[in-house]
């Protein structure tokens, strides 16, 4: 919203109040979505003294135009990402493009297809990339670990194997409406990638990400459908990781300051392999002394809800913050051609440590 318009208001209600009924009050239009600024004149001679309840409720009008654009999400594509924001504050940034690995690491870890940074509502970077320990861990991310396709050994996570890769393919879409912004994209999940003989594109996945801003957090759904366009059967062997939605969290949280909090009470000491409605990671803000948290909620209607967890346990990595929703932890799958696997999750971003009681309002509205 234009400064000058909200100053405008400001003046022209001073005016009223201070007596000067006789002088004209101009006031400029909001730009809303248009390329143009127009004035409203109108004058207040003659008005008796109650007509002065016009300007307040006009004023009142104009003060939630401005709540309002100040807290309108937008979606902006570049060559090289897509952005989304709300009221000015980035959310997330998606990457179209190819991003490399740090220098000096295997270029088999470059890849697109991911979501980094993704902010707190203060602005801090809840998200983290290419850790020392892990250098394939890309913020929030996606990917098929041990699979099987016609007997021989795939893996779309671990790159460095060169088996599977994941990349952006194509935009669909992009969405914007008063309360949210998103857009839907088009990933490859390919076998085999370089080799002339054997590269597929096994898995057509749609990506879709929209984020919205609902009591003072920012609530992003994450939602993929994934389809076999292929003649092979990917075959998905039980496994402790891997699946549909996977987060590594800022490299400066560990086990003296940060934890995790599942909806069955689980932390980093008890929370691997056991099932959960929803889970939050909590660490300090990177720019305040404060905390921020992300929390996953799970929906019901995914594959063997509740699903089972991939938490690390402090003496992994320094008690990093890693996650994993696991479908195929207990029980292996299979995506045959011309199926569709549909997983729905929503991502919660807010400043200050995790309320449950706050998280599970939020997953009853989710899931329901």
């Amino acid at each position: 919203m234009d400064a000058n318009f909200r100053e405008s208001i400001i003046e022209g209600w001073a005016g009223l109040s201070s007596g000067r009924r006789n002088s004209p009050l101009r006031m400029t239009k909001p730009t809303i979505g248009i390329d143009e600024t127009r004035e409203i004149e109108f004058s207040t001679k003659g008005m008796k003294p109650y007509i002065s309840i016009i300007p307040t409720a006009f004023f009142l009008l104009a003060s939630n135009l401005i709540a309002g654009a100040e807290r309108a999400p937008s979606v902006n594509e570049t060559a090289d990402t897509i952005e989304i924001a709300i009221g000015g504050s980035p959310v997330l940034t998606y990457h179209k493009a190819v991003v490399q690995p740090p220098p000096g690491a295997d270029p088999a870890f470059a890849r697109s297809g991911f979501i980094h940074p993704v902010h707190s509502p203060s602005g801090a970077v809840v998200t983290g990339i290419h850790p020392d320990d892990h250098i394939h861990h890309l913020g929030l991310w996606h990917a098929w670990v041990k699979c099987e396709v016609d007997g021989e050994a795939v893996d779309f996570w671990n790159l460095k194997a060169k088996t599977g890769a994941i990349r952006f393919a194509k935009t669909i879409k992009l969405i914007s409406d008063p309360k949210s912004a998103g857009f839907t994209v088009s990933q490859e999940h390919i076998i085999f990638p370089g080799n002339p003989q054997k590269e597929t594109v096994i898995l057509s996945e749609e990506l879709t990400v929209i984020a919205r801003l609902v009591d003072d957090a920012y609530e992003i759904d994450y939602q993929t459908r994934q389809t076999n366009v292929s003649k092979h059967s990917l075959k998905l062997p039980a496994y402790r990781y891997g699946g549909p939605i996977a987060y590594r969290a800022p490299h400066h949280w560990n086990k003296t300051n940060s934890d995790y909090l599942s909806s069955e009470g689980k932390t980093r000491l008890d929370g691997h392999t056991t099932r959960s409605k929803w889970i939050a990671m909590w660490g300090p803000s990177e720019s305040s002394s404060g905390h921020d948290t992300l929390s996953i909620l799970n929906h019901s209607g995914n594959h063997d809800f509740p699903q089972h967890m991939r938490v690390w346990p402090p003496e992994t990595n320094n008690g990093a913050i890693f996650f994993n929703y696991v479908p195929i932890q207990e029980t292996g799958w299979e995506i045959k051609p011309e199926d569709s696997s549909t997983m729905r999750y929503r991502i919660v971003v807010e400043n200050g440590k995790p309320d449950p009681t706050t998280l599970e309002q939020r997953w009853t509205r989710f899931a329901r």
